[in-house]
């Protein structure tokens, strides 16, 4: 199956352009369908806008903004079936929603805690905080559905910063030679916290490394969720039917700050915000759904507050589950404690009070 490539040396892929018109062919995707891209990136955008407020508030822990990136994060994950998996950075929290992982899980783990209750039957694995790790680890579980013969394929998604990794490249490289059915892709918004695109790589776009290790690549608009659709899906189509890995550049931009951690006002001029603010996924996305008479206003603060409520409950849910136990990462090392953890573990529960070991253990 081929799937829709475009030379890395020419312009991205696009089905809607900056002001909602379709200027490429229509996916076939029904009215519906495209509703529930519109609400699942207004999700996205005001589950960010959440967390960062709680991490204000002292109530979650340092948070990568998800604004501006809507369209890719939930146009990569739209194409996927119940038994793919899907490998992911801490910036691709929308993916993991759209994918079945629960706001309440999500907020949880922003607390700072590991979640007991972490959906395995979504396929997901928790995201990644460090650079780069999770494409080896998809291109690991597409190698082991296609040993046993499964039809499930493997997405792998990094931003800009890790291609300069070793794990991105050699993840890479395993992929072609072995023809892992895996599309990995990367989200490059512009900045690897403060270092800028440019200073990355002298190769004219991110999606010709595939090039060099035999596997086919595309350069997509990522702020264009019609066109990252369509290409993820011809890409997952393609290795389910046995034709190996595809690497997707998604061309968007991170609008906040790195994380609550990072002041971007300090290394980027404000114009060049400004400008990929007017390219805003979710509002071209509305200004198409409107001119189709598929949106209405009334409709679009419907989705609005039913987003709002939605993100509440969730937060009440995972403020209502008590906190880890100080010492339970131990529980995640090994099935039996080697004598120097033990120690470990004794020497830092002196240093806990009755009243911070809660009773239950997760």
């Amino acid at each position: 199956m081929a799937i829709h490539q475009i030379d890395p040396g020419l312009v991205p892929f696009q089905i809607l352009d900056p002001e909602g018109n379709l200027v490429g062919e229509m996916p076939a995707l029904s009215p519906e369908r495209l509703l529930y891209f519109y609400r699942m990136m207004r999700l996205a955008r005001a589950f960010s806008d959440r967390i960062i407020a709680l991490q204000r508030q002292g109530r979650a822990t340092t948070f990568g903004s998800l604004t501006g990136q809507e369209a890719a994060t939930v146009g990569l994950a739209a194409p996927l079936q119940p038994q793919d998996w899907l490998a992911t950075s801490y910036r691709e929290i929308a993916s993991l929603i759209v994918k079945g992982v629960p706001l309440s899980t999500l907020v949880y783990s922003f607390r700072g805690y590991t979640p007991p209750n972490w959906p395995a039957e979504t396929r997901c694995l928790p995201y990644q905080i460090v650079i780069g790790t999770q494409i080896p680890h998809a291109v690991g579980l597409a190698m082991a559905a296609k040993i046993v013969g499964d039809p499930v394929v493997a997405v792998g998604v990094c931003g800009d910063g890790a291609t300069s990794e070793g794990d991105f490249n050699e993840a890479l490289n395993f992929a072609g030679v072995f023809r892992a059915p895996v599309v990995i892709i990367v989200q490059n918004n512009g900045w690897a916290i403060s270092v800028p695109r440019h200073r990355q790589s002298a190769a004219p776009t991110l999606a010709a490394r595939g090039i060099g290790f035999g596997v086919p690549s595309a350069l997509v608009d990522g702020n264009d969720i019609l066109a990252v659709y369509e290409t993820v899906r011809q890409a997952v189509e393609r290795a389910r039917a046995g034709d190996g890995p595809t690497l997707i550049e998604l061309l968007t931009y991170r609008l906040g700050s790195h994380t609550t951690a990072d002041d971007a006002n300090r290394y980027r001029d404000p114009a060049e915000v400004e400008a990929w603010r007017a390219r805003d996924p979710i509002a071209r996305l509305q200004k198409f759904l409107r001119r189709r008479d598929l949106l209405s206003e009334e409709q679009d603060e419907e989705i609005g507050a039913s987003v709002l409520a939605e993100i509440d409950a969730a937060v009440r849910e995972a403020e209502a589950m008590p906190p880890m136990a100080p010492d339970s990462f131990f529980d995640y090392v090994s099935a039996s404690l080697p004598p120097r953890l033990q120690e470990q573990r004794a020497e830092l529960l002196r240093f806990v009070t009755p009243s911070q070991q809660p009773g239950e253990r997760h």
